[in-house]
């Protein structure tokens, strides 16, 4: 593939990606229109998967790139009780649960998700919304931790569920979830992220865990992650369309 062609492909599949998401306004309820966007969903990712090798990483920036200014947009306090005692106690008590379609279910306390392979990265976050920052974070590498798991055959899906609630009316489908496929799962660069600039993550940034997976918009970066559970399909879960916003109109896969 001759470069020119490659920066081309490259470009629309971006241009379907953000063309496809807007952070202020839903999608219209017509089914036409929905499975219009399912479609251009589906070459989306087709495009990436073809055009990146699996490994391909998400380009890094020198330490002075970073932003002055990184925005918390989106929940930065979530109100939830059991998350407010966490934050109290200055998550000491907290845990990260990992179960499902593994061998070894694991519940972690932050010393442990410490110890675990880590990795720290310049990259750029690209949000729905229009704006770009730039930030170093630093956490464990999600393969190892789903190493000591144990994968079952069937699964291929990771779900996130969070600790706040966007819309506590809805009960738990009001709940911050989100979901990535085990090729974005395995990839080097996602992390577990506790660490941002150097510090340990704010509560606005997502403390104490949040989702890093570079390689795809900043509303696939789920903050105050709780639990990861590993599944074979997302459909019983909420809405059935794999995260919060997915279930209100976005597309699953927005890869950049």
């Amino acid at each position: 593939m001759t470069a020119s062609r490659r920066s081309w492909l490259t470009g629309l599949s971006a241009a379907a990606a953000a063309a496809l998401v807007s952070a202020c306004d839903r999608i219209a309820g017509d089914p036409g229109v929905r499975a219009g966007l399912r479609s251009a969903e589906r070459l989306n990712l087709g495009l990436h998967r073809v055009l990146f090798d699996r490994r391909t990483l998400a380009r890094e920036y020198p330490e002075a790139a970073i932003s002055a200014d990184f925005p918390a947009n989106g929940s930065t306090n979530p109100s939830d009780p059991d998350y407010r005692a966490l934050a109290e106690g200055g998550f000491a008590a907290y845990r990260l649960v990992v179960d499902g379609l593994v061998d070894r279910p694991l519940s972690l306390d932050l010393a442990a998700l410490r110890a675990l392979p880590a990795r720290s990265q310049v990259t750029r976050h690209d949000c729905v919304e229009g704006w770009s920052a730039i930030a170093r974070w630093s956490g464990a590498r999600l393969a190892p931790l789903l190493a000591q798991a144990g994968l079952k055959p069937e699964a291929r899906y990771l779900v996130f569920h969070c600790y706040d609630n966007l819309d506590p009316e809805a009960g738990e489908q009001g709940r911050y979830y989100e979901s990535i496929d085990l090729v974005d799962a395995l990839h080097p660069q996602t992390l577990l992220a506790y660490a941002m600039n150097g510090a340990p993550l704010e509560i606005a940034h997502g403390a104490p865990i949040r989702l890093r997976v570079e390689r795809q918009l900043g509303y696939k970066h789920a903050k105050y992650v709780r639990r990861i559970e590993v599944v074979a399909d997302f459909s019983h879960i909420s809405g059935g369309r794999g995260g919060f916003w997915e279930d209100r109109g976005y597309e699953w896969y927005a890869g950049i």
